[in-house]
């Protein structure tokens, strides 16, 4: 009988380590930002990063990255997507270690900055206004931003940046701050409603100028991932 190939079984100390990071955006003051921490421990003490961490042995990637969105800000039910594994080999002094890459989209004042652990504090930064980033966390974020963009040509997830009821000039604010491009109002909204992942409440804004609009909000029995026809510009 053949004998079994002998291949490379790497030992214990040679396994490489798994670590999950959530790059977490929201519209701050119609602003694109994303959440950063601040290392208090080496490496890159004292420098921002991605809120993220080891796997543990008995979870997997997804309870992973829910469990650091939690203990970082607070929020336990959001939209999150896999986004990419970064796997360079030096990416990482301490030893060889892969992450995979989680991108999360929350409304800011869901956020409670709550530092874990290993950081000193949290704030958000604007996506044009990044500090130098610990790892390779900028090409992340670079990643985790044109991803973005494609959801927003391509789906209905828009939404997830803003409150439970929001009207539509408040939704048109959002794409074109996360596209980077004014889109016209009526093609918007016609397409827009023709998704028909959002509704309206029967609710009337008060804060918007000029007359009073009125207030949508998301459907529970509709799908906006759903890839579909290119919704913008």
């Amino acid at each position: 009988m053949p004998t079994e190939s002998k291949g490379f079984v790497p030992t214990e100390d040679q396994r490489p380590a798994v670590t999950v990071d959530v790059v977490i955006f929201s519209l701050v003051e119609n602003d694109l930002r994303v959440l950063l921490v601040k290392r208090r421990t080496p490496p890159f003490e004292g420098m921002w990063a991605i809120p993220g961490g080891f796997v543990r042995p008995d979870e997997s990637l997804e309870t992973a990255a829910a469990r650091k969105l939690a203990e970082e800000t607070g929020v336990t039910s959001v939209y999150t997507e896999q986004l990419y594994t970064f796997g360079d080999v030096s990416r990482d002094p301490r030893s060889r270690v892969i992450t995979i890459a989680y991108f999360a989209l929350v409304p800011h004042e869901a956020i409670q900055h709550q530092p874990g652990r290993y950081e000193s504090a949290t704030s958000w930064f604007s996506l044009a206004k990044l500090p130098p980033l610990a790892f390779d966390h900028e090409k992340i974020v670079d990643y985790a931003l044109q991803r973005l963009r494609y959801k927003l040509e391509y789906t209905a997830v828009g939404f997830r940046l803003l409150p439970h009821e929001f009207t539509l000039t408040e939704l048109q604010q959002a794409y074109e701050v996360v596209l980077g491009e004014e889109l016209d109002k009526r093609n918007f909204r016609r397409k827009i409603l023709a998704a028909e992942v959002i509704e309206e409440t029967g609710k009337i804004s008060r804060e918007s100028e000029g007359r009073p609009a009125k207030l949508y909000h998301y459907r529970d029995d509709s799908n906006p991932e759903v890839k579909t026809r290119r919704l913008f510009p």
